[in-house]
């Protein structure tokens, strides 16, 4: 299958299976939302499983790199750390359109669970969600090496610190200002990984 074929039946899939969830999802519809016919989608993908494996990986990949992306930039080289931090929760919790197809598809994912394989689901997770918050937990190693955090699990410290930032502006209350209530979530997380915060608890 040509490149730009393959972008397209991918692109097109990720639309319709966002929108009608895995189960809901027919063969033929996936097919003519990306100008195929459904023998392209069978010859390439064996059948909607496969196709839905394909999305779901290649979505995750490319989104998991705008996040790291984002990481590396707010966080690779602090300035001021609480500023920086707010900033990074700033970021976080935009809205892209560009994702929104792929948050979508989780949200289906999240519905669908029962009726995705479960190597489908471990894939996605590794690709995603487990690579991002990798990531996060490198850039919080160092700067804990360079003093300005104790930590004893830095992957759970990148929970911490992207629901105490963008997870606390994801729940805010309509027209409660983002900037304030990150800006408070930052400082529960310095205060929670101040050095010296473990043995003072």
């Amino acid at each position: 299958m040509r490149t730009d074929k393959q972008r397209a039946l991918l692109d097109g899939a990720l639309r319709v299976f966002a929108r009608d969830g895995y189960s809901r999802a027919s063969i033929d519809v996936l097919a003519a939302e990306a100008g195929v016919s459904s023998r392209t989608i069978y010859n390439h993908y064996g059948d909607k499983a496969g196709l839905f494996r394909a999305v779901i990986l290649d979505s995750s990949d490319r989104v998991a790199e705008r996040q790291i992306a984002v990481a590396d930039k707010l966080l690779g080289r602090i300035a001021n750390l609480e500023a920086d931090l707010v900033e990074f929760g700033l970021q976080w919790a935009k809205r892209d359109p560009e994702t929104e197809p792929h948050w979508a598809l989780v949200r289906q994912i999240q519905a669908d669970f029962d009726h995705i394989a479960p190597e489908t689901v471990a894939a996605w997770k590794e690709r995603g969600p487990t690579r991002v918050r990798q990531a996060l937990a490198g850039h919080l190693r160092r700067l804990a090496a360079e003093g300005h955090f104790e930590l004893e699990d830095p992957s759970l410290a990148a929970v911490h610190l992207v629901q105490l930032t963008a997870g606390s502006a994801a729940a805010a209350e309509p027209g409660e200002d983002w900037e304030t209530v990150i800006r408070s979530g930052v400082g529960v997380f310095l205060r929670a990984y101040a050095p010296g915060a473990t043995s003072r608890s």
